[in-house]
């Protein structure tokens, strides 16, 4: 018996319904919708989904639930990270499955502690070092593949490349928009945002690592929003190359990522500036890319939210194309 196996992924972009918003939630409906049935996805990592609260309730992700409404994912089996009883308020992960999910964890600082560091334009000045703390957990699901394997998949997004705030070297810090007063500032800003990118990477590796010395050939996908192309940082860590790492003998813990097979023209889900970036993956480790039959991204219309005068209003779909991975397991 032969199982396809079709593993997608792809960052909604601030999936909600907030009242009077522009655009609403009916008119991302309309263009997100047909893009997640195309997809044709038997495991569906998405990612900066946000959550909603009614009356004293715990907040529940009612948004998705209407976009998912009347397809077959809607009775797909779900893992998201939560705080507490509930969901984050935002850019939760989410991991829908047709097959049984046996396992559901997420790690935040679980495998690689906060570091310290003392910033050094701060103002007013600190002395002490803080600790520097991801903003996003990740998550892990097993799941129970009708062949009787598991498949280890981790949904990931990690930092962006923003920089993160510096007490008192914005002209407003509650707007994404206002000023730095210094260039330092910016620098330090950014800095911080590199560690915590590169940390939460760490995270990730340790915990393939973890998987593949309880199972030295393990089924593993890691699936998200890496905020990094394939020879950042951030990708290298988790990959693990040989290359890097100089060690033969860990050859066959390396993750490899399946937009490789796509002509380099068309490897690409973000408009930045105009210039074309890939920075959404689906990565497989060697025992499952024994399996592997292609990758489609779908950024045929694709747009630039970057570009002067472009806003969510007037473009309601996701400024992240998806990604899906198909593998053929018998």
């Amino acid at each position: 018996m032969t199982t396809t196996v079709r593993i997608a992924t792809f960052n909604l972009e601030n999936l909600d319904d907030v009242l009077h918003a522009r655009p609403t939630l009916a008119e991302r409906i309309a263009v997100l919708r047909p893009a997640l049935i195309r997809l044709r996805a038997d495991v569906l990592c998405l990612q900066e989904v946000h959550s909603q609260q009614t009356a004293d309730e715990p907040r529940t992700l009612r948004a998705l639930d209407q976009l998912l409404d009347g397809t077959s994912y809607e009775k797909f089996i779900r893992a998201s990270t939560m705080t507490g009883n509930q969901p984050y308020h935002e850019r939760n992960l989410v991991t829908l499955s047709r097959f049984p999910i046996t396992e559901s964890t997420q790690y935040l600082h679980d495998l690689v502690p906060p570091p310290s560091y003392q910033q050094v334009t701060r103002q007013p000045r600190q002395d002490a070092a803080q600790q520097v703390r991801w903003e996003r957990p990740i998550l892990y699901t097993q799941l129970a593949l009708p062949d009787g394997q598991n498949l280890h998949l981790t949904n990931i997004h990690l930092k962006s490349r923003l920089p993160s705030t510096i007490e008192g070297q914005k002209t407003d810090p509650s707007s994404q928009f206002s000023l730095w007063r210094t260039a330092a500032g910016w620098a330090e800003g950014f800095f911080l945002s590199s560690i915590k990118r590169v940390g939460q990477a760490l995270e990730v590796r340790t915990l393939v690592d973890t998987l593949f010395d309880a199972e030295p050939e393990a089924l593993i996908a890691v699936c998200g929003d890496f905020n990094a192309d394939d020879q950042e940082v951030p990708m290298l860590a988790i990959a693990g190359n040989v290359e890097d790492t100089q060690n033969p003998a860990l050859g066959n813990r390396i993750l490899v990522s399946c937009e490789r097979s796509v002509a380099e023209p068309a490897r690409f889900t973000l408009y930045h500036h105009g210039r074309p970036e890939m920075i959404d993956h689906v990565l497989a480790s060697r025992q499952l890319l024994a399996h592997y039959r292609g990758t489609e991204i779908h950024n045929e219309i694709l747009h630039d939210e970057s570009v002067a005068f472009a806003s969510d209003a007037r473009y309601p779909e996701s400024d992240h194309a998806p990604v899906v991975a198909e593998f053929q397991l018998s």
